[in-house]
């Protein structure tokens, strides 16, 4: 990447402080037991933060030790993340990963992309958001919103394959970056940059936009 480039990135990465001081992860969980933000983003899938962070009360309440979710039944746990969704494959996920964290890694979340990637449930999305949020390490945490932002404005080539982005994403964003920008972005998607009608007239990051530079462009 060229210098005018870089100097783009880091723009976007300041205008995007701006916007958002707080960068903080919008899933609720107690910072002393970091399996809570784990479950918590399991149960987000095809789900809102909003309705995920209603639930996981109810169910820590319940269970309020790892122990304790070890020792449940899925369908314990299913009783009670049901509005989730796809709530017998999210059970099941809560009750194994729990039983692993006890018995391989002493009640602890890992905090390495391979083992946390051994867990149930646990792809690459979520162990960067638990590298990041828990741990303080460079997290590329590419959800729907940072893989479509990030493409309209020219940081990644516009593929919707996740890898393929946190790749990209990886050789322009500085590393103590990441975590924070990849937040941002997700309040950025639900503020300005919607998937369905991007506020483009309204958004401060047109300057170094490909997507509204192109529109202009054409004009």
């Amino acid at each position: 990447m060229d210098m005018k480039e870089q100097q783009a990135v880091l723009a976007i990465i300041e205008e995007l402080k701006n916007l958002y001081p707080d960068a903080a992860c919008s899933l609720t969980f107690d910072p002393e037991k970091a399996y809570e933000l784990l479950f918590s983003v399991r149960l987000a899938a095809q789900c809102t933060d909003a309705r995920v962070n209603m639930v996981t009360p109810i169910l820590y309440a319940r269970f309020p030790t790892l122990e304790a979710l070890a020792g449940a039944t899925e369908e314990e746990v299913g009783e009670i993340i049901h509005s989730t969704g796809f709530w017998r494959a999210k059970a099941r996920d809560i009750v194994a990963a729990s039983r692993m964290l006890l018995s391989e890694f002493g009640g602890r979340v890992p905090d390495n992309m391979e083992d946390l990637l051994r867990l149930p449930g646990v792809g690459r999305k979520t162990a960067n958001l638990i590298l990041g949020d828990v741990y303080g390490r460079e997290g590329y945490v590419c959800d729907t919103h940072c893989i479509r932002i990030t493409g309209l404005l020219g940081l990644t080539d516009g593929s919707k394959d996740p890898l393929k982005v946190e790749t990209q994403l990886r050789r322009c964003i500085p590393p103590e970056e990441s975590s924070d920008f990849c937040h941002r972005m997700v309040h950025h998607g639900r503020a300005v940059c919607a998937a369905r009608r991007p506020n483009c007239e309204n958004c401060t990051l047109r300057p170094w936009c490909d997507h509204w530079n192109g529109r202009k462009a054409a004009e």
